[in-house]
């Protein structure tokens, strides 16, 4: 008859009881045992039976689970009402990018060029097998034909070949790099589109709000001066304009309406899930000033250094394009076994080199040499677009700020104009239009 501890709970290890009976068609008492679960509850054919510690036993599971279970609901519930945050947003769309997942498809594409310049310098080894019939017989015999058959393994290593090899996997290796500053960046454009959403949706939904309670405002005022109408006070042409302003009003809420329409489409694209209630969010900290903002975003911008590593990766290809020109050393090696267990084996070196084939090979270099120039001409352009993007940032920044002030002060103003313009018409001193 004793309570059950959390932990017996926890495990499922509850003790044994015995089953508890009710009267046959005993709905009433089935329904008042989960009200009252006492001992006098129990019917009077069963209660010398069965006792009162099974009672005591339910009363105390009961007791348990009732508050956990209220716990988890509240848990679920405020869970279901919280309003996403920016950290919200951003993770979830850093999450459901497919952008990402391409671009890291595409830096695993980039992983295995390494491996597979590696390999070049690794040994090769490869195996064959042959089978031929022959008929008639080559002894002259045509009573039967003739069947051979040989397993042959061969291998093959670079000794020499001027540093190529190298000079490849130092260039993968560079465009492995450059694949990751590529990837870092497309990381910074998705989480600029969903704050730049984020943003959205919530101007929007306070535009909508502006405009709904300028509809609201201009319907009173519409109403006052049809009754001003009604009493002689005004004319007809103070209920036109009133109707006018009313009607321009509702065309502004459906446009705003149709603006957050856009903003709820572009969150959900840009996250990867429709948007919720929006939590308000403080501005961006800024403890830099421009020429620290410049020096920063030409030492660390993932575009910068993407173009820097394919400038290294454009170098070690002219070097890789002149060793073509250089002799190449191969060892080779194989072992062979025929169907009459005759077996042989072969090792010995190559050494070769181009004499001549008509200005290939300088030509490459040419080429090779040709992009590096671009690559450089890429990455000063590069370098110049991310000093304009800090400068146009900063100039944005400083001209809202801006803004903001002076359109604080100018709803300071005109609310003091429209209030005194409002109480002036109410004595009579202004009209509609004013």
């Amino acid at each position: 008859g004793s309570a059950i501890s959390p932990a017996k709970m926890s495990t499922g290890a509850l003790p044994s009881m015995p089953v508890r009976r009710f009267c046959p068609g005993s709905r009433r008492q089935l329904a008042s045992y989960f009200k009252d679960p006492t001992p006098g509850r129990q019917c009077d054919a069963h209660k010398n039976k069965t006792g009162t510690k099974p009672m005591r036993v339910f009363t105390a599971i009961a007791k348990a689970i009732v508050p956990v279970t209220l716990t988890l609901g509240m848990l679920l519930g405020s869970t279901a009402l919280r309003a996403d945050t920016l950290a919200d947003a951003l993770a979830a769309g850093y999450e459901n990018s497919g952008l990402l997942e391409q671009n890291r498809a595409l830096l695993r594409v980039a992983d295995e060029d390494v491996a597979q310049a590696v390999a070049a310098l690794m040994p090769i080894v490869n195996w064959s097998l042959q089978a031929s019939s022959t008929y008639p017989r080559t002894d002259g015999f045509f009573s039967a034909e003739e069947v051979n058959a040989s397993l042959q393994i061969s291998a093959q290593m670079t000794l020499y070949d001027g540093g190529a090899n190298q000079l490849a996997i130092d260039a993968q290796k560079e465009l492995v790099l450059a694949t990751r500053e590529s990837l870092l960046g497309d990381e910074q454009q998705v989480l600029l589109r969903v704050v730049q959403a984020y943003m959205n949706v919530r101007r929007s939904n306070e535009f909508v709000s502006l405009r709904d309670s300028n509809l609201r405002l201009i319907t009173q005022e519409l109403r006052a001066a049809q009754d001003r109408f009604e009493v002689g006070e005004v004319t007809r042409t103070d209920v036109s304009l009133a109707e006018a302003r009313l009607a321009s009003a509702r065309s502004q809420l459906a446009a705003e309406q149709g603006s957050l329409a856009r903003a709820l489409a572009e969150y959900e694209a840009a996250v990867g899930r429709p948007a919720r209630s929006l939590a308000a969010t403080g501005p961006a900290p800024l403890g830099q000033s421009i020429p620290q903002a410049i020096d920063l975003a030409q030492r660390q911008h993932p575009a910068i250094l993407q173009a820097q590593h394919s400038v290294a990766a454009a170098e070690l290809n002219i070097a890789r394009a002149e060793t073509a020109m250089l002799p190449t050393l191969t060892l080779n090696g194989s072992a062979s076994i025929d169907d009459d267990n005759v077996t042989g084996q072969q090792i010995g070196l190559n050494l070769g080199g181009p004499i001549y084939q008509g200005g290939r090979l300088s030509s490459q270099v040419r080429q090779f040499m040709a992009r590096r120039d671009a690559a450089r001409s890429n990455l000063l352009v590069v370098s110049q677009g991310v000093e304009q993007t800090v400068l146009n940032a900063y100039s944005q920044l400083e001209v809202a700020r801006a803004s903001r002030d002076e359109s604080e002060r100018q709803v300071r103003a005109a609310q003091a104009a429209f209030d005194g313009i409002r109480e002036e018409a109410t004595l009579g001193a202004r009209t509609t239009l004013d």
